[in-house]
């Protein structure tokens, strides 16, 4: 479909990529990743059209649409609602269909056989369109990204930045390209729309190629990965995380390599060194001298290690509680957020605060950090310092500042050494720290603000969105300095790797009532979904009840329960699920094993097949062990 071939491309002759070669498959979902200021945007847009290489060709097929999703999409400007926005992604179908409306009326006064004749020929066009379809596959996707149905018909000018790029998501799903470019799709969303993007592009039949720094999101999604690092591409077979896998097998082998090379170099400049001025061994050196300079070299393994030592320790200890709340009540005009809310942080807590948009995730943390009104007691626990990282802290930055200034200032008696490795972890090197503030991008902006929030060493962190402007190595050395800190963090976010990772207790709203998970994100899954099937079968013998009550049927007499029949039954289906999560496990060895195998590197069709029947062994295991864990509790509960 889309052929690169020797590509070299470069910036004031310094060069992003050279001799990059790459072949672009249907049905192919790729993440493409690697270091921030690698190119990763920059070869989505040579890929495009936007850009045109330095060097070497780009070929595509005569069939071949593209859909690109960027940043630059956002300075368009549209009068129209959002619903006739993502729909103009039909707009051959709608030109049809303005014209069968106008063949209508033409029929009241003519119906002359030409008149009939184009209307056949239009209909079967609008048919073929699946036009009468296009309304609802509108409303489908622009509900499955968080718009509710009575938001449909308000103006795109409405709403904000990042609702914006949802719409304009929306309308390039709905065309449907044979390649869909996706740069960051999941900025804007939360998590309730990004995994109904999952679900939506794993099921796409075209190619996709998506820059992230959603680990989870890649996981689910693509079936290979394509790494641009120090002016080279790399593909892999498989999701993110076997890419990773894959990435430090090879990396070993090819330091192990090096290291051979290097020592087997050394022996041959001694030998050289040694003999050269020797009559009887100068052939001999001489022959090793050509050896030598036709040698292939292997290059040392080249690494941007995330494991920096990153300690933020709080300046005083707080109190055991921090804040204590209850009979909190929050609404809008028409649009009620909380209803007697009540909870409690304590000294230690790392609490993730989740859900969809518009729950008053957003709003909870704003009235815990003082700065939003509300009905109902909020009590502050003893030499609570805390730090409030959002969007709007942008705004508290001296933008005449330079950005090492900006942090100095701030009086945490950190050495400019120290100062300079926390910007370094957040993509400022060099002369970077000299930067005025003004000069800044909104992203850049945000990541000053949050090292601000960080090194003042306070005993509460409150963030919102954190990860929004970091790539994967900035997100997990995030998470290296949230996890070694010793104070209490609230934050909310959408990164599920990042909730993962930092979380020890999880909050979310429902029905503005505000729920708490003791435990891990991960435990909260197995949670949520126990929850659902138990839902189900509540819903299922309810309405099996009312099935008899409306046929005039006597309920049926609940069985006695006799715990030794139900213990051996649950202990039966226990040992059938090991068997078969063992099994599962096999075959996902078995499939790891041939994607790791180099001698299948170029059976693209097959690497497709074997990466999907990843992804569905994956899952098939993930239920498999929530069914697991559901059966053990069951177990537990009998023998309690």
């Amino acid at each position: 479909m889309v052929t690169l071939q020797n590509i070299g491309f470069h910036f004031g002759g310094r060069y992003l990529y050279q001799d990059v070669n790459w072949q672009i498959y249907e049905g192919q979902r790729i993440g493409l990743v690697g270091p921030n200021g690698a190119g990763k945007s920059t070869l989505l847009r040579l890929i495009s059209g936007d850009y045109t290489p330095n060097e070497g060709t780009i070929n595509k097929s005569n069939d071949c649409t593209i859909g690109f999703l960027n940043q630059d999409l956002l300075s368009i400007e549209y009068k129209q609602s959002i619903y006739e926005v993502a729909v103009e992604a039909f707009k051959d179908a709608l030109d049809l269909e303005k014209e069968l409306n106008e063949l209508y009326l033409k029929l009241e006064t003519d119906t002359s056989d030409e008149v009939l004749n184009r209307l056949g020929i239009v209909q079967e066009k609008f048919e073929a369109l699946d036009g009468y379809n296009v309304k609802h596959k509108t409303e489908q996707v622009l509900e499955g990204l968080g718009f509710a149905t009575k938001d449909l018909s308000r103006p795109f000018s409405e709403f904000s930045g990042g609702w914006r790029m949802r719409v304009l998501l929306a309308k390039i799903l709905l065309k449907q390209p044979r390649l869909l470019l996706l740069d960051e799709p999941t900025n804007h969303l939360d998590l309730p729309s990004i995994e109904w993007l999952e679900t939506y592009l794993r099921d796409y039949k075209g190619a996709v190629i998506v820059v992230s720094h959603d680990k989870f999101f890649l996981d689910k999604m693509i079936n290979f990965t394509a790494e641009v690092a120090y002016g080279r591409l790399t593909l892999y077979p498989g999701n993110y995380t076997f890419f990773l896998s894959s990435k430090a097998e090879r990396e070993e082998l090819q330091q192990r390599q090096f290291d051979n090379q290097q020592q087997f170099i050394k022996q041959q400049e001694r030998f050289i060194e040694r003999f050269k001025a020797k009559a009887s061994k100068a052939t001999q050196a001489q022959s090793r001298v050509k050896q030598l300079e036709k040698l292939e070299r292997i290059e040392a393994v080249q690494t941007a290690d995330s494991r920096i030592n990153l300690n933020f320790k709080a300046a005083r200890k707080s109190g055991k509680v921090l804040k204590k709340f209850s009979g909190l009540h929050k609404s809008y005009p028409s649009n009620p957020i909380l209803t007697n809310a009540h909870g409690e942080l304590e000294r230690g807590d790392k609490i993730a605060l989740i859900g969809a948009n518009g729950k008053g995730k957003t709003t909870l943390l704003r009235i815990i950090a003082g700065i939003e009104s509300y009905e109902g007691e909020l009590e502050t626990g003893y030499q609570v310092e805390q730090s409030f990282y959002a969007q709007h802290q942008l705004e508290a930055l001296n933008v005449n500042n330079e950005i090492l200034a900006e942090l100095d200032r701030l009086g945490s008696g950190k050495t400019e050494a120290e100062i300079r490795t926390l910007l370094g972890c957040f993509l400022f090197t060099g002369e970077d720290v000299f930067k005025k503030i003004k000069v800044l991008s909104g992203g850049e902006k945000a990541r000053v603000a949050l090292a601000k929030c960080l090194i003042e060493e306070s005993n509460f962190l409150l963030l919102d969105e954190p990860t929004n402007h970091l790539d994967m190595q900035s997100i997990n050395i995030l998470i290296q300095a949230l996890n070694n800190f010793d104070g209490t963090v609230l934050f909310v976010s959408h990164d599920r790797h990042f909730i993962d990772e930092v979380a020890t207790k999880i909050w979310w709203i429902e029905n503005q009532e505000l729920k708490e998970y003791p435990g891990t994100y991960q435990e909260y899954l197995v949670y949520m979904e126990t929850r659902k099937a138990s839902d189900k079968q509540e819903d299922l013998a309810q309405k099996t009840i009312q099935t008899q009550q409306k046929n005039n049927k006597p309920k049926a007499e609940t069985p006695v329960n006799d715990n030794t029949a139900l213990t051996k039954k649950l202990n039966n289906a226990l040992s059938n699920l090991e068997a078969e999560i063992k099994q599962i496990n096999k075959e996902k060895e078995a499939i790891e094993s041939w994607l790791a195998d180099e001698k299948n590197a170029q059976k693209t069709n097959e690497i497709a097949q074997k990466s999907s029947e990843y992804s569905n062994i994956q899952s098939k295991l993930e239920l498999k062990n929530v069914e697991y864990e559901k059966t053990f509790e069951q177990l537990m509960e009998l023998d309690n």
